[in-house]
């Protein structure tokens, strides 16, 4: 396990890391997160992890390595381990932005009504999962009036494959009263195409779940590179 060992500087030199950490963090509250690169944002979140040295060199290694910010912060942690310099606490700050993103996100969905805030259902997806290494299935249960009754992750898979068993799903939709459901899960490859596979489970389930007057909304999948609705496919 790499630790978070803080670089050694001489004392001449310590002020010139300090004074940058200064110079950014006036930056950042005088012309707002926008104005900063990813490496930048992310040396920020480095600060709190690394009280010394300068930490411009790992947060460009870390966005090497997984390509931006988000997918920094959601990288497993056992990749993020691999990079010489990340240890427990430079995970445990990463996780939390990404935790925070998550309930954010999460926190807007609960105050609305779910079919009138397409782009807040989108934006919550790709937040919790879009950058996840295994395939996740996911439902969110709604009322009848299209708010969420709850969000849970029903299976984990491999890499490339999640179990997904139609009867199961349904039968939880009973149990909270959900009177329609959304399904949602991820392509870890990136590519948010549907495969043969996800159309027909998403049919099977659609054949039971009509019959007990439970209305499947859509089923959308999403990937680093974006994401792809079902319904807006005319594939359901």
């Amino acid at each position: 396990m790499a630790a978070d060992t803080s670089d050694t500087q001489s004392p001449a030199e310590a002020p010139h890391y300090h004074g940058h950490r200064e110079r950014l963090r006036e930056r950042f509250h005088s012309a707002g997160p926008d104005a900063l690169s990813d490496y930048e944002l992310l040396e920020m979140v480095l600060f709190t992890a690394k009280s010394r040295g300068d930490v411009k060199p790992l947060a460009k290694t870390l966005l090497k390595k997984f390509g931006s910010f988000a997918e920094v912060v959601h990288a497993p942690e056992a990749r993020l381990r691999e990079i010489d310099g990340v240890g427990d606490r430079t995970v445990t700050e990463l996780k939390l932005i990404a935790a925070a993103a998550g309930r954010i996100a999460k926190g807007q969905l609960q105050r609305r009504t779910l079919l009138s805030s397409w782009n807040d259902v989108i934006d919550y997806c790709r937040t919790t999962m879009a950058f996840a290494d295994k395939e996740q299935f996911r439902i969110l249960f709604l009322d009848k009036r299209n708010q969420l009754i709850s969000d849970e992750v029903q299976q984990t898979g491999t890499v490339d494959h999640t179990p997904v068993y139609p009867r199961e799903v349904i039968k939880r939709a009973l149990e909270l009263s959900a009177t329609a459901i959304l399904l949602v899960h991820n392509h870890p490859s990136g590519d948010p195409t549907p495969s043969q596979a996800d159309i027909q489970m998403t049919k099977a389930i659609i054949g039971i779940a009509g019959p007990l007057g439970i209305a499947v909304h859509d089923h959308i999948i999403v990937g680093k590179s974006g994401h792809a609705s079902m319904k807006g496919l005319r594939l359901i």
